[in-house]
């Protein structure tokens, strides 16, 4: 099954309902969830940078970690191209802890002789995503001097990749 577009997340609606159980613990968690898709969060050689920007988001979204592996790559390869392999430090500053469930309806002739409905729609895990409040900051990047206009293009680049509307912070 192919993955569903971003705005089917995007918004933050309520928590959705999760068992807490007290004497059974382990009945607490979801099962089956499957593995982020962010590979490094700080990418670069860490250091005392005098040009530091952040990504802060402008209003309450839903990131799922696919979108902040392909914000993370965008940026990461326009900054290796011109600044430089190891001249720049870039932190994801979210983390993808909220589990996204699906409740999958069967379609087409005979759909109704297996399909429950919303009988039991607990839902299939199908992925995670960070929820990010208005004014926190999602990225950040440090560079050496000379190189804001650089730094400004890749968080602009890496806003493009994400779900919402996002403003470049001096820090």
């Amino acid at each position: 099954m192919a993955l569903r577009p971003g705005r089917c997340y995007s918004k933050i609606t309520k928590r959705p309902y999760t068992r807490i159980s007290t004497r059974k613990p382990r009945k607490s968690y979801v099962k089956g969830v499957p593995a982020i898709r962010i590979h490094q969060f700080e990418v670069g050689e860490k250091g005392n940078y005098p040009v530091k920007f952040h990504l802060v988001s402008k209003r309450d979204v839903q990131i799922r970690s696919n979108a902040l592996e392909a914000a993370r790559t965008a940026s990461t390869n326009f900054l290796t191209k011109n600044v430089g392999d190891r001249a720049f430090f870039l932190k994801i500053r979210v983390y993808p802890h909220h589990v996204l469930r699906e409740n999958s309806m069967a379609t087409g002739a005979g759909a109704d002789r297996f399909s429950q409905g919303m009988r039991k729609s607990f839902g299939k895990p199908i992925g995670q995503a960070a929820r990010v409040k208005k004014g926190q900051k999602v990225m950040s990047v440090e560079a050496p001097a000379n190189t804001e206009k650089f730094v400004k293009t890749a968080l602009k680049r890496s806003s493009m990749k994400m779900p919402g509307s996002y403003r470049i912070v001096t820090g």
